[in-house]
């Protein structure tokens, strides 16, 4: 899929919401700015504050194996940090029973969206492991829309 790059990571305070997104066609040197601004935006983060994230894939495209080797173990590692179990890890037992999960500087996220242009996988992914505070979306508009609504007190 080809078209423009798309690379950020922004806190919104007054909505305790992280959107970080990463689209087009990327090389390993992209997946390493994109890590860094996610990383900086979880920087905001007050200290013993809560966060919801949503993940934008939509359009994401790894030029080779080495961008996307990279790229994947990037939001389960990240988000574990922050108290969050990505859902999906579930598929990997055997990573799944290694994942460490901590606090940060006290953070703990409380909700994520993820979202790719992938039906197939997204489909799999919702009716396998979404939860009520975790859902996989194509549309972005959706996924940010559902995000945005999360109230704190629900998850």
């Amino acid at each position: 899929m080809a078209g423009k790059t798309i690379i950020r990571s922004d806190w919104y305070a007054d909505q305790q919401l992280i959107i970080t997104q990463i689209s087009g066609d990327v090389a390993k040197q992209d997946v390493l700015h994109w890590e860094q601004t996610l990383y900086a935006a979880l920087d905001q983060v007050a200290e013993s504050g809560v966060f919801k994230i949503f993940v934008n894939l939509h359009g994401f495209n790894a030029v080779d194996l080495d961008a996307h080797k990279y790229f994947r173990s990037i939001i389960p590692l990240t988000l574990a940090r922050y108290g969050w179990k990505v859902g999906y890890v579930a598929m990997f037992p055997e990573e799944a029973e290694k994942l460490v999960i901590t606090r940060n500087r006290n953070i703990q996220c409380i909700a994520a969206a993820h979202c790719h242009q992938d039906v197939t996988k997204m489909e799999k992914y919702e009716s396998l492991y979404s939860s009520e505070c975790e859902h996989f979306f194509t549309d972005s508009g959706e996924a940010e829309a559902w995000i945005r609504g999360v109230n704190e007190s629900i998850c």
